[in-house]
């Protein structure tokens, strides 16, 4: 009997340990920030999991930000606006913090590739979850930015608020002509590449009007028609580009009055991107 104690302590003292080596496994609800890689590309994101271990994920990305220091917050406040208008509570919502201003605009798609494809392919290991769908959510740039994956990537689905810059020509134009506020995103391209004048094309090349085929999903598209002008002198062009598409999965628009977030303020368009998802 006196050696019932020590054996008892000790086979709980292992079975601790071996919980604590899979942390993962935990069913609670949680939020964490978690610095992730895949083929070597590395990004934070924030995850935000509810109780249970199979989901369904909402993968978010954020609008442009004007420092470094505000990209996790960026991140996570998008992920909180996407969540506000989820009308159910068994999504996995995982936010990117993707870089913006030390690279040139649109090599950002990296690292919110590597996020989509980790969510994919390690975060059921890495997690202790199961992974059920993927779908795709950005704001802003963050719309550019899943406008772009889905003409790499096959997904459940992906929705797009105001997404831009559209037009990178018209828009740098304007800044070189000091018709609109300096941005990084154009001087950046200009350090590199000289003016929209001297050489258009790489202005072209990396704006979202250049990606309007070949998407391998759903996509749902939401615009405020009181958006600011700059998005709205391309947005007319860029819609017929999209519903031209012959090569594109099935494309929704929803064009409703409201401004640049028109998505997380409007009921039509929080009832449409909740159809959206729970359709699929």
């Amino acid at each position: 009997m006196k050696l019932l104690a020590p054996l008892l302590l000790l086979f709980l003292s292992c079975k601790k340990d071996n919980t604590a080596d899979q942390p993962n496994l935990n069913p609670s609800a949680y939020r964490i920030t978690k610095s992730i890689s895949y083929n070597n590309i590395n990004v934070d994101v924030i995850i935000d999991k509810p109780t249970g271990n199979e989901f369904a994920v909402l993968i978010t990305y954020h609008g442009t930000v004007q420092s470094d220091s505000d990209i996790l917050p960026a991140a996570e406040t998008t992920l909180n606006q996407f969540k506000n208008i989820l009308n159910r509570q068994d999504m996995m919502v995982v936010s990117v913090a993707h870089p913006q201003l030390n690279i040139l605009f649109g090599d950002n798609i990296q690292q919110a590739e590597a996020a989509l494809l980790w969510v994919k392919h390690k975060a059921n290991q890495e997690l202790g979850v199961t992974v059920k769908k993927i779908f795709l959510a950005g704001h802003s740039q963050g719309g550019y930015l899943v406008t772009r994956l889905n003409t790499m990537h096959q997904t459940d689905g992906v929705i797009a608020n105001a997404p831009g810059p559209l037009n990178l020509v018209y828009r740098c134009q304007l800044e070189e002509n000091r018709q609109a506020p300096a941005s990084y995103s154009c001087n950046n391209l200009k350090n590199v590449y000289g003016t929209t004048v001297v050489n258009s094309n790489v202005y072209q090349q990396r704006s979202l009007l250049n990606f309007t085929n070949g998407f391998k999903s759903d996509i749902l598209f939401v615009q405020g028609l009181d958006d600011m002008a700059i998005q709205m002198y391309s947005w007319p062009t860029f819609k017929q580009d999209v519903l031209n598409c012959t090569n594109c999965q099935n494309r929704q628009f929803v064009e409703i009055p409201g401004g640049h977030t028109a998505l997380f303020q409007s009921q039509i368009a929080k009832t449409e991107f909740n159809n959206f998802l729970n359709n699929r």
